[in-house]
């Protein structure tokens, strides 16, 4: 163990308490100052944490407790045309290899046409949870016969929403096994994610709710199971682009995630790590859009699988996403944001709808490729090479060093930090 670590160590010991008050009341500054001092953080790493003040300083109006960011490196994905049209995606994302995969994958469908895409209205559900009803039977058909009433006060707590064409769609009624009663509010949201709106509505509903039901309302919340507001993307790659082996090889990876939640699980691990990235970029909640996924390829069907299907027409490959996806334009850090603002200006979406289509367009594009590398060449060969780069940076690499020490690791097959730190050192002697 280094002496850096041993040192770290000795400090983390050292710290008498975590509680800090009034933290939440200082500058962000101050803040700093003072976790500085409560962890003993050297002046080096407490000017690290500093040195991006005017993101610092945005940031501490999205989150609590601020004392620095994050730097996540933003890529633009090329070659991709979805529904015709020719767009470039802005990625948020620190992992290798997932922005070349889309931009790869998307350049061979073009020739078929890129991504076709379809989209249901952005409907999300908010959920209310009734418990104690002396009759659930009763209450179930009470909260059904005044589906009028309902739609009036869920569209009152946003006119503005209504007037843009949203609003209430909808109702449904569910009864559990343990006698709880759950009301389920449809709403669409047009350009926004819509927890906030949903959730207004579900909790100024509640009153009346226990007056009509007799029960006791408990949780007021949306639903990150988003499957009213599914969106599905479809491409062909040819057998002549990719070949036949390819397609067949494809086939087959896909076979083993549907037979199998073991692989299905890193199978779709794959698709949202384009999903996420796009999210990121522009700011959307990737924790929501993840559990919606995750929950939908659970729930669809008999077990967990694939959110994304491949068969053959001809000698072509034919694959096809389907996913909930919650995302929107307007509202929190995405209309805050300026990167978020830039990030939808490249990206040209003008809606909820766009974004959402051309994030399952990535998703699906990010599968293949994934697919395409682990039934060929295996996943390893190209995602490795790009992370040299970080293993070689990581080792204390700088400019031109980067890419030498990175390429010397590649030649050798072996990528490691300690084998940088030797090549860095045989370098400087």
């Amino acid at each position: 163990m280094g002496p850096d670590r041993l040192l770290y160590r000795k400090r983390r010991r050292d710290m008498t308490t975590s509680r800090i008050p009034g933290l939440h009341k200082m500058a962000r500054t101050e803040r700093l100052d003072a976790v500085a001092d409560a962890a003993g953080l050297s002046a080096d790493t407490k000017a690290a944490l500093n040195r991006n003040s005017a993101t610092a300083d945005l940031a501490d109006h999205l989150s609590e407790n601020v004392i620095s960011t994050i730097e996540v490196p933003l890529g633009v994905a090329t070659n991709l045309v979805v529904d015709g049209t020719e767009v470039l995606v802005p990625m948020a994302t620190e992992e290798s290899s997932v922005i070349a995969a889309v931009c790869n994958g998307a350049r061979a469908c073009r020739p078929s046409g890129g991504v076709m895409t379809e989209a249901d209205d952005p409907v999300m559900i908010a959920q209310v949870q009734i418990t104690n009803v002396p009759d659930v039977a009763a209450g179930q058909a009470a909260l059904l016969a005044q589906e009028a009433t309902i739609k009036a006060v869920c569209d009152g707590c946003d006119p503005m929403l209504v007037s843009l064409g949203g609003g209430f769609r909808g109702l449904e009624a569910r009864t559990l096994e343990n006698a709880m009663l759950v009301l389920h509010l449809h709403v669409d949201v047009r350009d926004a994610m819509g927890a906030n709106t949903v959730n207004t509505m579900a909790e100024t509903l509640a009153p009346q709710i226990e007056d009509w039901t007799g029960g006791t309302v408990g949780l007021r919340i949306l639903s990150n199971l988003a499957d009213r507001r599914l969106v599905r993307a479809r491409a062909r790659w040819s057998a002549e682009e990719i070949g036949t082996d390819t397609v067949a090889g494809i086939l087959n990876a896909y076979a083993f995630a549907a037979a199998d939640p073991y692989r299905a699980a890193t199978h779709n691990k794959g698709i949202m790590n384009g999903i996420d990235a796009v999210a990121m970029a522009t700011m959307n909640d990737t924790r929501a859009i993840e559990a919606g996924a995750h929950a939908y390829a659970a729930t669809r069907g008999p077990g967990y699988a694939p959110l994304t299907r491949y068969w053959q027409e001809g000698e072509d490959l034919i694959g096809e996403i389907e996913l909930p996806l919650a995302m929107g334009i307007v509202g929190g850090a995405t209309r805050a944001h300026p990167t978020a603002q830039a990030a939808l200006e490249i990206m040209q979406a003008d809606g909820a709808d766009r974004l959402s289509r051309v994030t399952a367009a990535v998703g699906l594009i990010q599968n293949f490729s994934a697919l395409r590398a682990l039934a060929t060449e295996g996943i390893q060969r190209g995602h490795m090479s790009l992370h040299a780069r970080n293993v070689a940076i990581t080792a204390g690499a700088t400019g031109a060093q980067v890419d030498q020490i990175a390429q010397e690791m590649i030649a050798r097959k072996t990528i490691r930090e300690d084998v940088a730190r030797a090549l860095l050192s045989e370098g400087a002697s």
